[in-house]
Protein backbone atom coordinates (compact mmCIF):
# COMPACT_ATOMS: atom_id res chain seq x y z
CA UNK A 1 0.00 0.00 0.00
CA UNK A 2 1.12 3.51 -0.99
CA UNK A 3 0.53 4.40 3.16
CA UNK A 4 3.14 2.13 3.47
CA UNK A 5 5.55 4.85 3.58
CA UNK A 6 4.43 6.46 6.39
CA UNK A 7 4.28 3.73 8.69
CA UNK A 8 5.59 0.25 7.84
CA UNK A 9 9.25 -0.50 9.58
CA UNK A 10 11.41 0.39 12.08
CA UNK A 11 12.49 3.64 10.74
CA UNK A 12 8.35 4.77 10.21
CA UNK A 13 7.95 5.02 14.45
CA UNK A 14 8.35 8.82 14.63
CA UNK A 15 5.03 8.43 11.91
CA UNK A 16 3.55 6.03 13.58
CA UNK A 17 3.78 7.93 17.06
CA UNK A 18 2.19 10.77 15.60
CA UNK A 19 -0.72 8.95 13.66
CA UNK A 20 -1.31 7.38 17.43
CA UNK A 21 -1.22 11.28 18.18
CA UNK A 22 -4.61 11.31 16.01
CA UNK A 23 -5.92 8.57 17.64
CA UNK A 24 -5.61 5.69 15.22
CA UNK A 25 -5.29 2.30 16.78
CA UNK A 26 -2.48 -0.29 16.50
CA UNK A 27 -5.20 -1.95 14.20
CA UNK A 28 -5.98 0.86 12.26
CA UNK A 29 -2.45 1.51 11.19
CA UNK A 30 -2.53 -2.41 9.28
CA UNK A 31 -5.18 -0.77 7.44
CA UNK A 32 -5.47 1.28 4.14
CA UNK A 33 -5.43 4.84 4.57
CA UNK A 34 -8.38 6.95 2.64
CA UNK A 35 -8.45 10.62 2.05
CA UNK A 36 -11.66 12.30 2.01
CA UNK A 37 -10.84 15.69 -0.25
CA UNK A 38 -13.74 17.75 1.44
CA UNK A 39 -14.60 21.21 0.04
CA UNK A 40 -16.55 22.37 2.94
CA UNK A 41 -16.89 26.35 3.79
CA UNK A 42 -19.56 28.56 5.29
CA UNK A 43 -19.58 30.94 2.68
CA UNK A 44 -20.80 28.81 -0.06
CA UNK A 45 -24.45 27.36 -0.21
CA UNK A 46 -23.47 24.44 -2.22
CA UNK A 47 -20.82 23.73 0.25
CA UNK A 48 -21.94 24.54 3.89
CA UNK A 49 -23.95 20.90 4.12
CA UNK A 50 -20.48 19.28 3.31
CA UNK A 51 -19.27 18.32 6.69
CA UNK A 52 -22.40 15.82 7.14
CA UNK A 53 -21.69 14.15 3.80
CA UNK A 54 -18.30 14.22 4.42
CA UNK A 55 -19.17 12.15 8.19
CA UNK A 56 -21.54 9.71 5.84
CA UNK A 57 -18.40 8.88 3.40
CA UNK A 58 -16.39 7.90 6.52
CA UNK A 59 -18.69 5.82 8.14
CA UNK A 60 -19.12 4.02 4.79
CA UNK A 61 -14.92 3.75 4.38
CA UNK A 62 -15.13 2.50 8.18
CA UNK A 63 -17.35 0.27 7.86
CA UNK A 64 -15.69 -1.78 4.23
CA UNK A 65 -11.82 -1.47 6.37
CA UNK A 66 -10.58 1.58 5.95
CA UNK A 67 -9.38 4.25 7.81
CA UNK A 68 -10.52 7.87 7.28
CA UNK A 69 -8.91 11.10 6.75
CA UNK A 70 -10.99 13.93 6.24
CA UNK A 71 -8.69 17.34 4.74
CA UNK A 72 -10.38 20.55 3.14
CA UNK A 73 -9.55 22.01 -0.46
CA UNK A 74 -10.88 26.15 -1.12
CA UNK A 75 -14.21 26.76 -2.79
CA UNK A 76 -15.72 30.29 -4.33
CA UNK A 77 -19.40 30.53 -4.48
CA UNK A 78 -19.35 32.21 -8.09
CA UNK A 79 -22.76 34.16 -7.35
CA UNK A 80 -21.01 35.83 -4.36
CA UNK A 81 -17.75 37.29 -6.56
CA UNK A 82 -19.99 37.71 -9.88
CA UNK A 83 -19.29 40.93 -11.18
CA UNK A 84 -16.64 42.03 -9.10
CA UNK A 85 -12.73 41.78 -8.53
CA UNK A 86 -13.36 39.02 -6.73
CA UNK A 87 -14.75 37.08 -10.02
CA UNK A 88 -11.32 37.10 -11.44
CA UNK A 89 -9.78 34.76 -8.85
CA UNK A 90 -12.53 32.28 -9.63
CA UNK A 91 -11.46 29.82 -12.31
CA UNK A 92 -7.95 30.63 -11.34
CA UNK A 93 -8.98 28.64 -8.33
CA UNK A 94 -9.35 25.57 -10.40
CA UNK A 95 -5.51 25.68 -10.67
CA UNK A 96 -4.90 25.82 -6.85
CA UNK A 97 -7.32 23.08 -6.09
CA UNK A 98 -5.81 20.25 -7.70
CA UNK A 99 -2.23 21.21 -6.56
CA UNK A 100 -3.28 21.72 -3.17
CA UNK A 101 -5.04 18.42 -3.47
CA UNK A 102 -1.73 16.72 -4.67
CA UNK A 103 0.30 18.41 -2.09
CA UNK A 104 -1.88 16.89 0.64
CA UNK A 105 -2.37 13.55 -0.92
CA UNK A 106 1.37 13.08 -1.75
CA UNK A 107 2.79 14.55 1.69
CA UNK A 108 0.88 12.06 3.57
CA UNK A 109 0.92 8.92 1.17
CA UNK A 110 -3.19 8.04 0.71
CA UNK A 111 -3.71 4.29 -0.57
CA UNK A 112 -7.39 5.59 -1.85
CA UNK A 113 -9.43 8.82 -2.23
CA UNK A 114 -13.01 10.32 -2.20
CA UNK A 115 -13.37 13.65 -3.70
CA UNK A 116 -17.09 15.83 -2.04
CA UNK A 117 -17.24 18.88 -4.51
CA UNK A 118 -20.12 20.81 -5.34
CA UNK A 119 -19.55 24.30 -7.38
CA UNK A 120 -18.01 25.27 -10.12
CA UNK A 121 -14.23 25.34 -10.59
CA UNK A 122 -13.83 22.66 -7.25
CA UNK A 123 -15.17 19.63 -9.23
CA UNK A 124 -13.06 19.62 -12.24
CA UNK A 125 -9.96 21.25 -10.05
CA UNK A 126 -11.16 18.08 -8.19
CA UNK A 127 -10.87 15.87 -10.86
CA UNK A 128 -7.81 17.21 -12.51
CA UNK A 129 -6.25 16.01 -9.07
CA UNK A 130 -7.90 12.94 -9.33
CA UNK A 131 -6.41 11.94 -12.64
CA UNK A 132 -3.07 13.46 -11.70
CA UNK A 133 -2.57 11.15 -8.80
CA UNK A 134 -4.22 8.20 -10.14
CA UNK A 135 -5.10 6.83 -7.09
CA UNK A 136 -8.24 4.66 -6.38
CA UNK A 137 -10.97 7.26 -6.32
CA UNK A 138 -14.42 8.09 -6.30
CA UNK A 139 -16.44 11.20 -5.96
CA UNK A 140 -19.25 12.40 -4.46
CA UNK A 141 -21.09 15.86 -4.63
CA UNK A 142 -23.11 17.60 -2.23
CA UNK A 143 -26.53 17.34 -4.80
CA UNK A 144 -28.54 20.03 -6.24
CA UNK A 145 -30.23 22.77 -4.26
CA UNK A 146 -34.30 22.63 -4.66
CA UNK A 147 -35.65 25.26 -6.64
CA UNK A 148 -37.50 28.18 -4.81
CA UNK A 149 -40.88 29.29 -5.22
CA UNK A 150 -41.94 33.04 -5.62
CA UNK A 151 -45.94 34.04 -6.45
CA UNK A 152 -46.50 30.52 -7.34
CA UNK A 153 -43.79 29.53 -9.83
CA UNK A 154 -40.64 27.91 -9.58
CA UNK A 155 -37.85 30.11 -9.61
CA UNK A 156 -33.80 30.07 -8.51
CA UNK A 157 -30.72 32.44 -8.56
CA UNK A 158 -30.63 32.95 -11.91
CA UNK A 159 -34.34 34.66 -11.91
CA UNK A 160 -32.67 36.95 -9.11
CA UNK A 161 -29.91 38.05 -11.68
CA UNK A 162 -32.86 38.49 -14.70
CA UNK A 163 -35.24 40.38 -12.33
CA UNK A 164 -32.80 43.09 -11.65
CA UNK A 165 -33.03 44.13 -15.74
CA UNK A 166 -36.80 43.48 -15.48
CA UNK A 167 -36.52 46.11 -12.40
CA UNK A 168 -34.79 48.63 -14.36
CA UNK A 169 -36.88 48.41 -17.60
CA UNK A 170 -39.98 49.19 -15.35
CA UNK A 171 -41.22 45.71 -15.46
CA UNK A 172 -40.90 44.87 -11.70
CA UNK A 173 -40.81 47.04 -8.76
CA UNK A 174 -38.12 46.46 -6.29
CA UNK A 175 -40.19 45.48 -2.82
CA UNK A 176 -41.25 42.54 -5.21
CA UNK A 177 -37.33 42.06 -6.17
CA UNK A 178 -36.31 41.88 -2.59
CA UNK A 179 -39.49 39.42 -1.69
CA UNK A 180 -37.87 37.30 -4.64
CA UNK A 181 -34.30 37.41 -3.55
CA UNK A 182 -35.32 35.99 -0.19
CA UNK A 183 -37.14 32.83 -2.03
CA UNK A 184 -35.24 32.01 -4.87
CA UNK A 185 -32.35 30.10 -2.69
CA UNK A 186 -34.65 28.17 -0.09
CA UNK A 187 -31.50 26.00 1.24
CA UNK A 188 -27.95 24.30 0.92
CA UNK A 189 -26.73 22.67 -2.85
CA UNK A 190 -25.67 23.58 -5.95
CA UNK A 191 -27.89 26.16 -7.70
CA UNK A 192 -31.05 25.22 -8.62
CA UNK A 193 -30.37 24.68 -12.74
CA UNK A 194 -28.35 23.30 -15.27
CA UNK A 195 -25.42 25.72 -14.22
CA UNK A 196 -21.68 25.10 -14.03
CA UNK A 197 -22.14 23.39 -11.12
CA UNK A 198 -24.80 20.73 -11.86
CA UNK A 199 -23.48 20.28 -15.22
CA UNK A 200 -20.14 19.19 -13.75
CA UNK A 201 -21.72 17.33 -11.45
CA UNK A 202 -23.83 15.26 -13.89
CA UNK A 203 -20.92 15.08 -16.27
CA UNK A 204 -18.91 13.76 -13.33
CA UNK A 205 -21.53 11.00 -13.44
CA UNK A 206 -21.56 10.84 -16.79
CA UNK A 207 -17.70 9.81 -17.22
CA UNK A 208 -17.63 7.05 -14.68
CA UNK A 209 -16.55 8.80 -11.73
CA UNK A 210 -19.12 9.05 -9.43
CA UNK A 211 -22.13 6.54 -8.69
CA UNK A 212 -25.46 7.04 -9.82
CA UNK A 213 -27.48 9.83 -8.70
CA UNK A 214 -24.37 11.72 -8.06
CA UNK A 215 -25.68 14.60 -10.20
CA UNK A 216 -29.15 15.21 -9.50
CA UNK A 217 -29.74 13.63 -5.88
CA UNK A 218 -31.12 16.66 -3.83
CA UNK A 219 -28.54 17.96 -1.16
CA UNK A 220 -31.21 17.93 2.00
CA UNK A 221 -32.41 14.28 0.73
CA UNK A 222 -32.09 11.28 2.68
CA UNK A 223 -30.59 9.70 -0.50
CA UNK A 224 -27.78 11.61 -0.35
CA UNK A 225 -26.48 10.91 2.91
CA UNK A 226 -27.25 7.28 1.78
CA UNK A 227 -24.70 7.76 -1.54
CA UNK A 228 -22.16 9.31 0.19
CA UNK A 229 -21.66 6.06 2.49
CA UNK A 230 -21.93 4.17 -0.74
CA UNK A 231 -19.30 5.77 -2.26
CA UNK A 232 -17.04 5.20 0.87
CA UNK A 233 -18.28 1.63 0.83
CA UNK A 234 -17.26 1.73 -2.91
CA UNK A 235 -13.57 3.57 -2.92
CA UNK A 236 -12.49 0.22 -0.74
CA UNK A 237 -13.67 -1.77 -3.50
CA UNK A 238 -12.09 0.36 -6.20
CA UNK A 239 -8.66 -0.28 -4.08
CA UNK A 240 -9.04 -3.74 -3.75
CA UNK A 241 -9.44 -4.54 -7.90
CA UNK A 242 -7.04 -1.54 -8.08
CA UNK A 243 -9.65 0.16 -10.41
CA UNK A 244 -7.91 3.74 -11.21
CA UNK A 245 -8.99 6.99 -12.77
CA UNK A 246 -6.69 6.24 -15.52
CA UNK A 247 -8.81 3.62 -16.44
CA UNK A 248 -12.16 5.21 -16.30
CA UNK A 249 -11.00 8.70 -17.52
CA UNK A 250 -10.46 7.40 -21.18
CA UNK A 251 -11.19 9.35 -24.25
CA UNK A 252 -14.12 6.88 -24.30
CA UNK A 253 -15.51 8.97 -20.81
CA UNK A 254 -14.46 12.25 -22.14
CA UNK A 255 -16.76 11.17 -25.31
CA UNK A 256 -19.71 10.20 -23.30
CA UNK A 257 -19.44 13.58 -20.54
CA UNK A 258 -19.88 15.30 -24.02
CA UNK A 259 -22.65 13.46 -25.56
CA UNK A 260 -24.80 13.57 -21.94
CA UNK A 261 -23.88 17.63 -22.08
CA UNK A 262 -25.32 17.97 -25.08
CA UNK A 263 -28.42 15.80 -24.23
CA UNK A 264 -28.93 18.28 -21.53
CA UNK A 265 -27.57 21.19 -22.89
CA UNK A 266 -25.09 21.94 -19.89
CA UNK A 267 -23.16 24.95 -19.31
CA UNK A 268 -20.97 26.38 -21.77
CA UNK A 269 -18.38 26.48 -19.32
CA UNK A 270 -18.33 22.53 -19.34
CA UNK A 271 -16.31 22.79 -22.47
CA UNK A 272 -13.92 24.61 -20.69
CA UNK A 273 -13.69 22.04 -17.61
CA UNK A 274 -13.97 19.11 -19.77
CA UNK A 275 -10.96 19.93 -22.04
CA UNK A 276 -8.81 20.61 -18.80
CA UNK A 277 -9.59 17.28 -17.43
CA UNK A 278 -8.63 15.52 -20.63
CA UNK A 279 -5.51 17.58 -21.00
CA UNK A 280 -4.75 16.37 -17.31
CA UNK A 281 -5.24 13.00 -18.25
CA UNK A 282 -3.01 12.83 -21.14
CA UNK A 283 -6.66 12.44 -23.57
CA UNK A 284 -6.01 13.74 -27.03
CA UNK A 285 -9.07 15.51 -27.28
CA UNK A 286 -9.64 17.93 -30.53
CA UNK A 287 -11.91 20.79 -30.08
CA UNK A 288 -13.64 20.88 -33.40
CA UNK A 289 -15.11 16.80 -32.36
CA UNK A 290 -16.93 19.11 -29.75
CA UNK A 291 -19.53 19.47 -32.68
CA UNK A 292 -19.24 16.14 -34.56
CA UNK A 293 -21.04 15.27 -30.75
CA UNK A 294 -23.11 17.51 -30.76
CA UNK A 295 -24.37 17.12 -34.37
CA UNK A 296 -25.45 13.38 -33.75
CA UNK A 297 -26.98 14.13 -30.61
CA UNK A 298 -30.68 14.51 -29.83
CA UNK A 299 -31.44 17.40 -27.26
CA UNK A 300 -33.44 15.52 -24.85
CA UNK A 301 -34.01 16.96 -21.24
CA UNK A 302 -34.26 21.32 -21.01
CA UNK A 303 -33.79 22.69 -17.97
CA UNK A 304 -33.14 26.16 -16.56
CA UNK A 305 -31.96 28.28 -17.56
CA UNK A 306 -33.02 26.82 -21.12
CA UNK A 307 -36.74 25.30 -19.57
CA UNK A 308 -38.78 25.18 -16.95
CA UNK A 309 -37.85 21.78 -15.41
CA UNK A 310 -35.42 21.70 -12.76
CA UNK A 311 -32.51 19.27 -11.05
CA UNK A 312 -35.01 17.83 -8.75
CA UNK A 313 -37.00 17.07 -12.01
CA UNK A 314 -34.41 15.27 -13.69
CA UNK A 315 -34.01 13.29 -10.40
CA UNK A 316 -37.38 12.19 -10.39
CA UNK A 317 -37.51 11.12 -14.04
CA UNK A 318 -34.74 8.99 -13.18
CA UNK A 319 -31.64 11.14 -13.14
CA UNK A 320 -28.18 10.47 -15.74
CA UNK A 321 -28.67 6.90 -15.91
CA UNK A 322 -32.08 7.26 -17.90
CA UNK A 323 -30.93 10.08 -19.80
CA UNK A 324 -27.69 7.82 -20.73
CA UNK A 325 -30.55 4.96 -21.60
CA UNK A 326 -32.34 6.89 -24.11
CA UNK A 327 -28.63 7.19 -25.51
CA UNK A 328 -27.61 3.93 -25.12
CA UNK A 329 -27.13 3.85 -29.11
CA UNK A 330 -24.55 7.67 -29.06
CA UNK A 331 -22.45 6.49 -26.36
CA UNK A 332 -18.95 3.75 -25.53
CA UNK A 333 -21.02 1.46 -23.60
CA UNK A 334 -17.52 -0.40 -22.81
CA UNK A 335 -16.56 2.58 -20.52
CA UNK A 336 -15.51 1.53 -17.28
CA UNK A 337 -17.19 3.27 -14.14
CA UNK A 338 -16.38 3.37 -10.40
CA UNK A 339 -19.40 0.99 -10.38
CA UNK A 340 -17.08 -1.33 -11.25
CA UNK A 341 -19.07 -2.13 -14.14
CA UNK A 342 -19.10 -0.54 -17.63
CA UNK A 343 -21.63 2.16 -18.59
CA UNK A 344 -23.70 -0.52 -20.63
CA UNK A 345 -24.18 -2.75 -17.50
CA UNK A 346 -24.99 0.43 -14.94
CA UNK A 347 -28.02 1.09 -18.01
CA UNK A 348 -29.08 -2.27 -18.40
CA UNK A 349 -32.09 -2.13 -16.11
CA UNK A 350 -32.84 1.49 -16.59
CA UNK A 351 -36.10 3.44 -17.72
CA UNK A 352 -37.43 7.36 -17.79
CA UNK A 353 -39.76 7.78 -15.61
CA UNK A 354 -40.84 10.96 -16.86
CA UNK A 355 -41.06 11.81 -20.44
CA UNK A 356 -42.03 15.41 -20.03
CA UNK A 357 -38.61 15.79 -18.57
CA UNK A 358 -35.92 13.81 -19.97
CA UNK A 359 -37.72 12.92 -24.01
CA UNK A 360 -37.30 10.02 -25.91
CA UNK A 361 -35.36 10.30 -28.83
CA UNK A 362 -37.98 10.23 -31.11
CA UNK A 363 -39.69 13.34 -29.07
CA UNK A 364 -36.01 15.70 -28.93
CA UNK A 365 -36.55 18.57 -28.66
CA UNK A 366 -34.18 19.16 -31.41
CA UNK A 367 -32.19 16.47 -33.47
CA UNK A 368 -28.81 18.27 -32.10
CA UNK A 369 -27.13 19.37 -28.71
CA UNK A 370 -27.42 22.14 -27.21
CA UNK A 371 -23.61 23.65 -27.11
CA UNK A 372 -21.84 24.25 -29.79
CA UNK A 373 -18.26 26.15 -31.26
CA UNK A 374 -17.88 28.73 -33.69
CA UNK A 375 -14.72 29.06 -35.53
CA UNK A 376 -14.43 32.00 -38.42
CA UNK A 377 -11.54 34.83 -38.50
CA UNK A 378 -13.35 36.39 -35.48
CA UNK A 379 -12.28 32.97 -33.22
CA UNK A 380 -9.98 31.03 -35.77
CA UNK A 381 -9.45 28.52 -32.06
CA UNK A 382 -13.18 28.98 -31.12
CA UNK A 383 -15.84 30.39 -29.23
CA UNK A 384 -18.81 28.16 -27.59
CA UNK A 385 -22.44 29.17 -27.59
CA UNK A 386 -24.89 27.86 -25.52
CA UNK A 387 -27.10 26.97 -28.55
CA UNK A 388 -29.88 25.62 -26.62
CA UNK A 389 -30.64 28.75 -24.88
CA UNK A 390 -30.47 31.44 -28.00
CA UNK A 391 -33.70 32.22 -29.69
CA UNK A 392 -34.35 31.24 -33.09
CA UNK A 393 -34.72 34.88 -34.33
CA UNK A 394 -30.86 35.45 -32.82
CA UNK A 395 -29.17 31.90 -34.34
CA UNK A 396 -28.30 33.61 -37.55
CA UNK A 397 -26.86 37.69 -36.91
CA UNK A 398 -25.92 40.47 -38.39
CA UNK A 399 -25.13 43.69 -36.59
CA UNK A 400 -22.66 46.53 -36.04
CA UNK A 401 -20.18 46.26 -33.02
CA UNK A 402 -20.33 47.89 -29.67
CA UNK A 403 -16.76 47.98 -28.29
CA UNK A 404 -15.77 47.29 -24.63
CA UNK A 405 -12.50 46.62 -23.01
CA UNK A 406 -13.79 45.07 -19.71
CA UNK A 407 -17.08 43.88 -18.21
CA UNK A 408 -17.91 46.98 -16.20
CA UNK A 409 -18.09 49.36 -18.99
CA UNK A 410 -20.27 47.65 -20.97
CA UNK A 411 -22.60 46.89 -17.96
CA UNK A 412 -22.38 50.33 -17.19
CA UNK A 413 -23.83 51.02 -21.13
CA UNK A 414 -26.50 48.70 -20.68
CA UNK A 415 -27.99 50.38 -17.78
CA UNK A 416 -27.41 53.82 -19.13
CA UNK A 417 -29.53 51.94 -22.15
CA UNK A 418 -26.95 53.15 -24.47
CA UNK A 419 -27.20 49.64 -26.54
CA UNK A 420 -29.83 49.24 -29.86
CA UNK A 421 -31.28 46.35 -31.24
CA UNK A 422 -29.12 44.29 -33.73
CA UNK A 423 -26.07 45.49 -31.69
CA UNK A 424 -23.29 42.94 -30.91
CA UNK A 425 -21.62 43.75 -27.47
CA UNK A 426 -17.71 43.05 -27.83
CA UNK A 427 -16.01 42.56 -24.30
CA UNK A 428 -12.73 42.12 -24.59
CA UNK A 429 -8.92 41.72 -22.90
CA UNK A 430 -11.43 39.41 -20.23
CA UNK A 431 -9.82 35.89 -21.21
CA UNK A 432 -7.56 33.78 -18.83
CA UNK A 433 -4.24 36.51 -19.28
CA UNK A 434 -6.15 39.48 -20.13
CA UNK A 435 -9.08 39.67 -17.26
CA UNK A 436 -7.30 38.17 -15.53
CA UNK A 437 -9.02 34.68 -14.97
CA UNK A 438 -11.61 35.02 -17.48
CA UNK A 439 -14.49 36.39 -15.55
CA UNK A 440 -17.95 34.76 -16.04
CA UNK A 441 -20.37 37.88 -17.11
CA UNK A 442 -23.98 36.96 -15.99
CA UNK A 443 -24.73 40.08 -14.96
CA UNK A 444 -24.50 41.78 -18.52
CA UNK A 445 -26.27 39.07 -19.93
CA UNK A 446 -28.65 39.24 -17.24
CA UNK A 447 -29.37 42.65 -17.53
CA UNK A 448 -30.26 41.54 -21.54
CA UNK A 449 -32.42 38.74 -20.52
CA UNK A 450 -34.47 40.48 -17.75
CA UNK A 451 -35.26 43.70 -20.14
CA UNK A 452 -36.40 41.18 -22.92
CA UNK A 453 -33.16 42.17 -25.64
CA UNK A 454 -31.55 38.88 -25.68
CA UNK A 455 -33.88 38.29 -28.72
CA UNK A 456 -32.48 41.26 -30.40
CA UNK A 457 -28.53 42.01 -28.97
CA UNK A 458 -26.30 39.59 -29.42
CA UNK A 459 -22.80 39.43 -26.66
CA UNK A 460 -19.40 38.43 -27.72
CA UNK A 461 -16.44 37.94 -25.82
CA UNK A 462 -13.09 36.22 -24.81
CA UNK A 463 -14.34 36.21 -21.27
CA UNK A 464 -16.58 33.48 -20.29
CA UNK A 465 -20.78 33.11 -19.33
CA UNK A 466 -22.17 32.01 -16.25
CA UNK A 467 -23.77 28.43 -16.84
CA UNK A 468 -27.20 30.46 -16.09
CA UNK A 469 -26.70 32.58 -19.10
CA UNK A 470 -28.90 32.59 -21.51
CA UNK A 471 -29.09 34.67 -24.85
CA UNK A 472 -26.59 34.63 -28.13
CA UNK A 473 -24.05 34.66 -25.76
CA UNK A 474 -20.67 33.52 -27.22
CA UNK A 475 -17.67 33.33 -24.85
CA UNK A 476 -14.44 31.31 -24.82
CA UNK A 477 -13.13 33.76 -28.36
CA UNK A 478 -10.10 32.15 -28.86
CA UNK A 479 -7.21 33.45 -29.52
CA UNK A 480 -7.93 36.17 -26.51
CA UNK A 481 -7.18 39.77 -27.55
CA UNK A 482 -4.65 40.04 -24.66
CA UNK A 483 -2.66 37.17 -27.22
CA UNK A 484 -3.07 39.53 -29.90
CA UNK A 485 -6.07 37.22 -31.42
CA UNK A 486 -8.39 39.03 -33.79
CA UNK A 487 -11.14 39.87 -31.39
CA UNK A 488 -8.18 42.46 -30.43
CA UNK A 489 -9.29 44.18 -33.91
CA UNK A 490 -12.55 44.77 -33.55
CA UNK A 491 -13.76 48.40 -34.01
CA UNK A 492 -16.88 50.35 -33.21
CA UNK A 493 -19.37 49.83 -36.06
CA UNK A 494 -17.50 46.54 -37.71
CA UNK A 495 -20.28 44.28 -38.59
CA UNK A 496 -20.12 40.74 -37.05
CA UNK A 497 -21.98 37.94 -38.59
CA UNK A 498 -23.01 35.40 -36.54
CA UNK A 499 -24.06 32.12 -38.05
CA UNK A 500 -24.96 29.41 -34.51
CA UNK A 501 -26.52 26.31 -37.23
CA UNK A 502 -22.94 26.43 -39.45
CA UNK A 503 -20.42 26.81 -36.98
CA UNK A 504 -19.82 30.74 -38.10
CA UNK A 505 -18.27 34.06 -36.47
CA UNK A 506 -16.56 35.97 -38.67
CA UNK A 507 -15.55 39.65 -38.71
CA UNK A 508 -16.38 41.28 -41.59
CA UNK A 509 -13.13 42.52 -42.53
CA UNK A 510 -10.46 41.10 -44.92
CA UNK A 511 -7.16 39.09 -43.40
CA UNK A 512 -4.70 41.46 -44.46
CA UNK A 513 -7.45 44.28 -42.55
CA UNK A 514 -6.96 42.28 -39.63
CA UNK A 515 -3.43 41.48 -39.59
CA UNK A 516 -2.75 45.11 -40.69
CA UNK A 517 -4.93 46.28 -37.46
CA UNK A 518 -3.31 43.75 -34.69
CA UNK A 519 -0.07 45.13 -35.80
CA UNK A 520 -0.91 48.43 -34.38
CA UNK A 521 -2.06 46.72 -31.46
CA UNK A 522 -0.59 47.53 -27.72
CA UNK A 523 1.56 45.38 -26.01
CA UNK A 524 -0.74 43.85 -23.62
CA UNK A 525 0.30 45.34 -20.36
CA UNK A 526 -1.17 42.66 -17.29
CA UNK A 527 -3.72 44.33 -15.09
CA UNK A 528 -2.31 42.64 -12.25
CA UNK A 529 1.22 43.05 -11.03
CA UNK A 530 1.72 40.97 -7.73
CA UNK A 531 0.54 37.69 -5.86
CA UNK A 532 -1.09 34.80 -7.66
CA UNK A 533 -2.88 36.13 -10.43
CA UNK A 534 0.39 37.79 -11.89
CA UNK A 535 1.78 34.55 -11.60
CA UNK A 536 -1.59 32.78 -13.01
CA UNK A 537 -1.13 35.12 -15.98
CA UNK A 538 2.14 34.18 -16.40
CA UNK A 539 1.48 30.32 -16.89
CA UNK A 540 -2.13 30.09 -18.40
CA UNK A 541 -3.03 28.78 -21.96
CA UNK A 542 -5.95 29.41 -24.21
CA UNK A 543 -9.45 28.62 -23.38
CA UNK A 544 -9.32 26.49 -26.49
CA UNK A 545 -7.09 24.30 -24.39
CA UNK A 546 -9.02 24.63 -21.59
CA UNK A 547 -7.18 27.41 -20.00
CA UNK A 548 -4.66 25.23 -18.14
CA UNK A 549 -1.36 25.49 -17.39
CA UNK A 550 1.67 25.54 -19.95
CA UNK A 551 3.42 22.49 -19.46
Amino acid sequence: MKSDAVKKGIERAPHRSLLYALGCTREEIDKPFVGIVNSFTEIVPGHIHLRGIADAVKEGVRGAGGVPFEFNTIAICDGIAMNHAGMKYSLPSRELIADTVEVEVEAHAFDALVFIPNCDKIIPGMLMAAVRLNLPAIFVSGGPMLAGVFEGKKVDLNTVFESVGAVMRGKMTEAELTRLEEAACPGCGSCAGMFTANTMNCLTEAMGMGLPGNGTIPAVDARRRALAREAGRQVMNLLAKDIRPAGIVTGDAIYNAFTVDMAMGGSSNSVLHVMAIANEAGVDFDLARVNEISQRTPYLCKLSPAGTNRIEDLDRAGGIQALMGELKDRLKLKALTVTGQTVAENIARVKTLDSSVIHPVKDAYSATGGLVLLFGNLAPEGAVVKRAAVAPEMMVHRGPARVFECEEDATRAILDNKIKSGDVLVIRYEGPKGGPGMREMLTPTSLLSGSGRDKEVALITDGRFSGATRGASIGHVSPEAAARGPIAAVREGDIISIDIPNFKLDLELSDKEIADRLAKVADFEPRIKTGYLRRYIEKVTSASTGAVFSR
